[in-house]
């Protein structure tokens, strides 16, 4: 446990070290460019440190012990892609809007402790997802074979990887080629409105179930550490769920107006027939109390017309 609690605590370190750092030069520039970029190259930072500090005082090396050989690479492969996608989209992009307010790029001050608040999300984003990543390569368990267990999450969480980098491609050919459509519904976006965020979450709760096996108790249901490594798919969810400058909230409700006015009717019929985030088929039969619970297609994330939300608040003393 103590060597285990080093790595995790030089990691939290590192992390918070190059994102302060990233903060301070990016506001000094009033830039946004490399925040996604210092986020990916945060992840490698880490998956590199643990490779190394996990061999201190381990039964084996990193190099002799393949748990934490195809962790560390599936890991790699990622954040790898993550890096390389959020560094292309970047330079595209030219500029995030998510940070046009807080870097007063509209005309009005500049908040440097909201832009501080996006990178500390950001640490705490990196370091939480790490953390089954972690967990395993600091382990000092001694189990060179991988159980069946094993095989099924290391399978499960390549094809979340994958599916997050078809998706990615897909969706970035799709604005190449001039959004034919109105809205894109090719290749996985056909059986999942947001294929990529699926893909992201998936990927942490099938690592979360591989990291059981390098437990240092008899049982992984024993060893708090291991339960602390929920926190990576449920942090994720939190944000790409739930906070709105990124995520589902920035991607549904009311900025789906744009649909609404330009192509109702086809992209109503897209929204009843598509999962909001588990690729499938069918999802049009799905009763309407399954979609809005196991489905996660909660009613926030519905359209509703200024004029129909504002009567309802109108309606509603109670909600602020």
């Amino acid at each position: 446990m103590s060597g285990q609690g080093f790595v995790y605590g030089i990691a939290a370190a590192i992390t918070f070290a190059i994102q302060v750092t990233g903060y301070a030069v990016a506001y000094s520039l009033k830039t946004e460019t490399f925040y996604d970029i210092l986020g990916g190259f945060n992840y490698l930072a880490l998956a590199l440190w643990s490779a190394i500090a996990g061999s201190i005082d381990a039964p084996l090396n990193w190099v002799d012990d393949p748990r934490k050989i195809l962790v560390t690479i599936l890991f790699i492969c990622s954040r790898g892609w993550l890096l390389i996608f959020l560094a292309w989209r970047a330079h595209e992009r030219k500029g995030d809007s998510r940070f046009d307010e807080v870097l007063g790029k509209g005309g009005g001050q500049p908040q440097p402790f909201g832009f501080f608040v996006f990178w500390m999300a950001q640490a705490f984003w990196v370091f939480l997802i790490s953390m089954p990543m972690l967990f395993v390569t600091s382990s000092q368990v001694n189990k060179p074979g991988f159980s069946p267990f094993d095989i099924a999450f290391a399978i499960l969480f390549c094809a979340g990887v994958l599916i997050e980098i078809v998706a990615d491609i897909q969706k970035a050919l799709w604005v190449k080629q001039g959004r034919r459509g109105d809205f894109c519904s090719v290749g996985v976006w056909a059986v999942s409105r947001h294929p990529n965020y699926f893909g992201e979450i998936f990927q942490w709760w099938c690592l979360f179930a591989f990291s059981y096996s390098s437990s240092n108790k008899d049982t992984g249901y024993a060893d708090p550490l291991w339960w602390f490594g929920i926190l990576s798919p449920l942090f994720t969810m939190q944000i790409l769920m739930t906070m709105e400058p990124t995520g589902l909230c920035n991607a549904e409700g009311k900025n789906l107006k744009r649909y609404y006015d330009k192509c109702p009717d086809s992209y109503s019929k897209y929204r009843e027939n598509t999962s909001i985030l588990i690729p499938m088929i069918g999802y049009k039969y799905v009763p309407m109390f399954l979609k809005r619970t196991i489905f996660f297609d909660f009613e926030k994330y519905e359209y509703k017309p200024k004029s129909e939300s504002d009567g309802s608040a109108k309606n509603d003393g109670f909600e602020s």
